[in-house]
């Protein structure tokens, strides 16, 4: 007889998830939970499938990781026998999913789970910029009153050109969004396929022939060997003078030395920033004292609704790989 499947969560989301764990139980074939309370308490056990839930990541980030999350990566390297992981997050470009991916590994995300949401604090980034809602906090803070009318007026946003860097959930979310506000949209992606109706869209390598024409350069795409430092010192600098910069992706798609040069020097003239290459944010980055920048601690995704979306995102994907069925959003 074959051995059920072990499937690594924490306890939190075993009980949380116990009525649907219970229903696959009977429709999609026999599994056996293991907990990562159990599993830290023996120091070792084996496991087939790893649910890494956003209980586990909790406060950690890129380069500061919690114990829920160490000890989940000390299974996963110690299992032999795994064979698929599912994470909470959209993206799955931290080292330990490429290790796992090298041997064999399937690792799924939940790629559109948070999508509006993340489209959201984009589109919230867009208009508090074109407001300058962040140099009026600068001034709020001095006390100081700053009105728009003393100084040069921003321009309105109706014909402005945005350069939408990935087509994704989020990008596809925003997109339309943009439009309504009446900007122009070029989409930049992996393929020229059109993005959308009446959408310019080039490739990723075809990038600067645009950027000289961008008021917006608004960053969703995900973290890969295409897009890692695609914005660097020289795509900046041929960015229109006084555009725009919002950074929704991950932080090694910028270079954020190059991005601070800009705009200290005027080049960029303000930016929103979620997501940075090394987080926390080091307290003496320049970052946190130019009054044209937004920095938001990586919380573009963040919102009551994910748990249940991520949880069902992970519940079909169970269903589907005892079944031995295609799994969604996996990654490569």
């Amino acid at each position: 007889m074959t051995a059920p499947a072990r499937v690594l969560m924490s306890g939190a989301t075993q009980r949380e998830l116990a009525d649907a764990l219970a229903a696959l139980q009977t429709d999609a074939g026999g599994f056996e939970i293991v907990s990562l309370e159990a599993a830290r308490a023996v120091g070792s056990h084996a496991v087939d499938a790893v649910f890494i839930s956003r209980d586990i990541t909790g406060a950690s980030t890129k380069t500061q990781l919690g114990d829920d999350l160490l000890a989940s990566y000390a299974v996963m390297r110690r299992s032999n026998a795994l064979r698929w992981v599912h994470t909470h997050s959209a993206g799955a470009d931290r080292p330990i999913y490429g290790e796992l991916r090298a041997r064999g590994v399937t690792v799924t995300t939940s790629a559109g789970a948070n999508a509006a949401v993340v489209a959201q604090t984009a589109l919230g980034g867009v208009l508090a910029l074109s407001r300058r809602f962040a140099q009026s906090l600068h001034a709020q803070h001095e006390h100081r009153w700053a009105p728009l009318a003393n100084g040069p007026l921003p321009p309105d946003l109706a014909g402005q050109h945005a350069v939408l860097v990935g087509w994704g959930p989020i990008a596809r979310t925003l997109q339309p969004w943009l439009t309504m506000l009446g900007l122009r949209v070029t989409v930049v992606r992996r393929s020229a396929e059109p993005a959308a109706p009446d959408v310019p869209t080039l490739r990723f390598d075809a990038l600067a022939s645009v950027l000289p024409q961008a008021d917006w350069l608004i960053l969703a795409c995900p973290l890969n060997a295409q897009t890692r430092r695609l914005i660097d010192g020289a795509a900046l600098q041929r960015v229109k003078r006084g555009a725009m910069v919002v950074n929704v992706a991950r932080g090694e798609v910028i270079d954020e030395a190059a991005l601070i040069a800009a705009l200290q020097a005027g080049q960029i003239a303000g930016a929103c920033l979620d997501v940075f290459e090394v987080e926390p944010l080091p307290a003496d980055s320049p970052l946190w004292h130019l009054p044209q920048v937004m920095v938001l601690p990586h919380s573009a995704g963040h919102a009551q609704g994910n748990r249940a979306r991520v949880a069902a995102l992970f519940l079909d994907n169970l269903k589907r790989w005892l079944q031995q069925r295609p799994l969604i959003n996996v990654s490569e």
